[in-house]
């Protein structure tokens, strides 16, 4: 070759690929059982954070304390458990957990604070009153999705889904958490820096150093620094070096102030209607609905994630509303269990794929095992709930970052130097960060969200949809996509239309029915076309 040929050739761009390359283990080829648990035990530590941190900031306004705490965590855990192995059986089949979700806060705590609760002087029957309330919204809420998704009404939406219009949608899912990233971190900067420093040390530089050492460091960083930041913590407290401190500091800082392993059960499995009878309000239900329909885009793009750090091909619009069909199960669940909380597809635990470089549907399922074995073993899943919420912030700052990439890896797709592909990236990025800003900044201050009428459920509704970046950049970006210039060849080239349109159907390609086919023959059964 000669040597003008040789610069010609570095000169070329980077090939685009259609599936991640570097996945060590990708969705259908499982590591060896060993190092399946340890990988497996590594999703359950991430997921503790969503885990323990909802319930601990919602149970104390409804009367609650740390006893109710307890049960409700465990019962979560129950819960995420099963819709965890739902969904990798027999959802979208990624490797994708199905954990807590902080979109339905905000719906929830419009609940607490409804005026018939207020005239409850019990604290324990205000909790058990305000739990039916809850979950009478919940198990409603959930029947949006289950119809949408069992109905095929997603899958015809998300036919219409770009490589551009997925760009926002991916990169703001991650984007969209920055405030329980650093902000929680700042809370104990003491123990949060050293293990955000720790994690990347272990995770990119000593795998680079130590070759023949690489896949433990790569594959076990964060059960290795949360070990290390952990026992660290508890030394700084029997030290003393909080005795004098603020409560919040505390509280963040110490590793005995979480009250859960005193107050969590020995032994307790979690049955449905434990906190009684739900109770059923036309208003608080479509206040869910709304939270439901945020956590159906959200999980939309965490879906989309996690097919490319699985190294699997762009997820089929069948398979995607039969996953969403299945969360809104997830959703039933969880009312009828009294997690105090939706469920959606855990953000963080697709930052765990992109670290560890193991999409493996196995792993996930064992995750899932872990999280079934430790809530109904109360004591042994109280000790690992106990961590300081900044370790676990501090686990978010790398996660999220990885899932906002995954976005930006989409761009692969589309063509940069195109205005049109410019305007709309420019535009829902701004207004998806922007327009979220504004109703969180007016809520502080107002104490109340901008849309503020005589409705409270329709209030709910519009703050809920409005609060969530992820579903702003998602709508702009996906009403201008299919809107200007439509039916272009070239414009369909510039938004990446042809790379995706093979994996429009099912049995297109053949890889598709490799990763995203029903177990047990249950493909006659159920479809995906």
């Amino acid at each position: 070759m000669t040597r003008g040929g040789a610069k010609q050739d570095e000169t070329q761009p980077n090939l685009v690929m259609e599936q991640l390359p570097g996945v060590e283990y990708c969705m259908a080829s499982p590591p060896h059982w060993p190092e399946a648990v340890v990988l497996g035990f590594q999703h359950y530590l991430v997921m503790l954070g969503t885990t323990v941190l909802i319930p601990s900031s919602l149970i104390p306004q409804m009367g609650g304390g740390n006893e109710e705490k307890a049960r409700v965590i465990q019962t979560l855990l129950f819960v995420a458990g099963l819709n965890t192995l739902f969904q990798s059986y027999f959802g979208t089949r990624l490797p994708t957990v199905i954990g807590g979700s902080y979109t339905f806060v905000l719906p929830t705590i419009s609940i607490i604070l409804a005026n018939r609760y207020k005239d409850i002087l019990d604290p324990h029957q205000r909790f058990l009153q305000t739990m039916r309330g809850v979950q009478g919204a919940l198990i409603v809420a959930s029947s949006f999705q289950v119809i949408i998704g069992f109905s095929g009404l997603w899958r015809n939406v998300a036919r219409y889904l770009s490589p551009l219009s997925a760009v926002p949608l991916v990169t703001l899912v991650g984007l969209g958490f920055y405030q329980l990233g650093f902000p929680l971190v700042a809370k104990c900067v003491e123990i949060g820096l050293p293990q955000i420093v720790l994690l990347v040390i272990s995770a990119q530089f000593l795998p680079h150093y130590l070759r023949e050492r690489r896949v433990i460091f790569e594959r076990s960083a964060i059960l290795f620094s949360v070990a290390i930041v952990w026992l660290y913590a508890y030394f700084l407290t029997i030290g003393g070096v909080y005795k004098n401190r603020p409560p919040t500091t505390q509280i963040h800082c110490r590793t005995d102030r979480s009250g859960l392993i005193a107050a969590a059960p020995w032994i307790r499995i979690p049955y449905p209607f434990q906190w009684g009878s739900p109770t059923f309000n036309a208003g608080d239900a479509f206040a869910m609905m709304a939270a439901s329909f945020v956590a159906l885009i959200e999980s939309t793009g965490t879906f989309i994630a996690a097919s490319r750090f699985a190294s699997a091909t762009p997820i089929p619009p069948s398979i995607l509303s039969r996953g969403v069909g299945w969360q809104g199960m997830g959703i039933l669940l969880s009312g009828m269990f009294g997690t105090l909380n939706g469920c959606t597809a855990s953000v963080e635990n697709v930052g765990v794929l992109a670290l560890t470089h193991v999409g493996s549907r196995r792993v996930i399922q064992i995750s899932a095992g872990f999280m079934i074995f430790f809530s109904i073993l109360g004591k042994f899943g109280a000790i690992f709930a106990s961590i300081p919420l900044p370790i676990v912030a501090a686990l978010y700052c790398i996660f999220f970052g990885y899932v906002a990439s995954a976005g930006l890896g989409l761009l692969q797709f589309c063509n940069l130097n195109s205005y049109r592909t410019k305007f709309i990236l420019g535009f829902s990025f701004f207004m998806g960060l922007s327009v979220p800003q504004y109703f969180n900044e007016y809520t502080a201050a107002a104490h109340h969200g901008p849309a503020h009428t005589g409705s409270r459920s329709f209030n709910d509704m519009v703050n809920v949809i409005f609060s969530s970046p992820a579903t702003v950049a998602a709508i702009i970006a996906f009403f201008l996509d299919c809107t200007i210039h439509r039916g272009d060849c070239e414009t369909d080239r510039d938004r990446g239309w042809h790379w995706w349109a093979k994996f429009r159907s099912f049995k297109t390609d053949s890889r598709t029915a490799e990763f995203y086919s029903l177990p047990f023959n249950l493909n006659k059964c159920f479809p995906s076309v």
